[in-house]
């Protein structure tokens, strides 16, 4: 009649070793106790039967209720440690869901770090061919990187330097397209001003006149006073 006992449920999972050995050990003591009072109830109703003594029925019952008492202290100290436990294990998996979500930005973080080391490492191979003069290497390998890269620290120098490469290798058309994408995109860079330029003598070497002073006009309109305004006022006037 006392089988909703929690003696034993979960043992298996639990984490603290002495916790579990101690509700083992309570509930043999739970366990003792139920025997206790079933061989105390049936001697009483044994005795009651064949006697009719009722000071012995009382006390029976007496030590029948200081049983219960113990019973009832024993399954309260049951409760405790299995409400220690439950708090252990949620401490203990609050632990673990800490220590993944620091794994978790660690490894974000490497991540990252490879990432960026990747994207520096090959900005500066396209750049070493660049500078080598090997244009064509330098204006493939800049495509590349910016397919990758497209949101890179160095995505302005990558276009500009995309635009000169082709300018270099006498592909003036690629040349103008590439450096007005990093106008349009790079307004702000330092490099802008030089961009609009290449733009200009781009469209020189195509004998585009028309194109050309028109760019140059938009350097002098978009950076009055530089040194690039200057350079293009000169060409301008040179431009018939």
């Amino acid at each position: 009649m006392f089988a909703c006992l929690p003696l034993h449920a979960g043992a298996g999972l639990l984490d603290d070793d002495e916790a579990r050995k101690a509700i083992v050990a309570l509930g043999a003591k739970v366990d003792t106790k139920l025997r206790d009072i079933d061989t105390q109830m049936r001697d009483l109703h044994a005795r009651i039967d064949t006697k009719g003594d009722k000071t012995l029925g009382l006390d029976m019952l007496n030590q029948h209720e200081q049983t219960m008492r113990e019973l009832a202290n024993l399954r309260g100290q049951i409760e405790l440690l299995t409400n220690e436990i439950a708090n252990a294990r949620k401490s203990q998996k609050d632990l673990y869901a800490d220590l993944d979500a620091r794994v978790r930005k660690f490894e974000s973080r490497q991540e990252a770090a490879d990432a960026l080391s990747a994207e520096k490492q090959s900005y500066e191979t396209v750049m070493n061919a660049l500078k080598a003069g090997d244009y064509k290497e330098a204006a493939a390998g800049l495509q590349a990187f910016l397919r990758r890269f497209p949101d890179s620290d160095h995505a302005a120098d990558a276009r500009f330097w995309l635009g000169n490469a082709y300018f270099s290798v006498g592909d003036y058309r690629k040349a103008i397209a590439a450096h007005l994408d990093m106008v349009a995109r790079h307004a702000d860079s330092a490099n802008a001003p030089e961009a609009m330029l290449n733009i200009a003598a781009s469209f020189s070497q195509l004998n585009d006149k028309k194109n050309a002073r028109q760019s140059l006009q938009r350097v002098i309109a978009a950076h009055a006073g530089s040194p690039a305004a200057n350079v293009a006022r000169q060409q301008l006037a040179q431009l018939k």
